[in-house]
């Protein structure tokens, strides 16, 4: 099992950049893949971005491409997510989420099915 903390949520200004940090426990991280989703009041949680368990795949939502990086530092075991331009539309309750892939090949990375979650962190952008 894993365990996510997440961190860095606040307050932004449309165009301005914030840096979501998503701190795991446990030895295995190196076998999850690791992603971002996100909430918005009155919507249903929806994938922002991924990277698979060997770095080596990424993917985000079309909303998100360009502007937003996902990185992993299997080594600290450390997920992040840096959002850049950003828009008020990008607000809401950012999750980081976990998913054993070591059945898979390295590359696989899904977007829907994540089994283990953090506790959320809030993004504010104001315009």
């Amino acid at each position: 099992q894993v365990q996510l903390v997440e961190s860095g949520g606040g307050l932004a200004q449309a165009g301005g950049s914030l840096r979501l940090s998503c701190a795991a426990s446990g030895r295995t991280f190196s076998h999850y893949a690791m992603a971002w989703f996100r909430q918005a009041p009155g919507k249903e949680r929806e994938f922002v971005a991924g990277v698979s368990r060997s770095v080596g795949r990424t993917s985000y939502a079309d909303s998100v491409k360009g502007r937003f990086t996902i990185s992993r530092d299997n080594a600290k075991n450390m997920v992040s997510l840096q959002m850049n331009s950003l828009k008020t539309e990008d607000t809401g309750v950012y999750y980081c989420a976990a998913e054993d892939t070591s059945y898979a090949y390295m590359d696989y990375l899904p977007i829907v099915g994540y089994d283990y979650w953090g506790q959320g962190t809030q993004v504010t952008v104001s315009s």
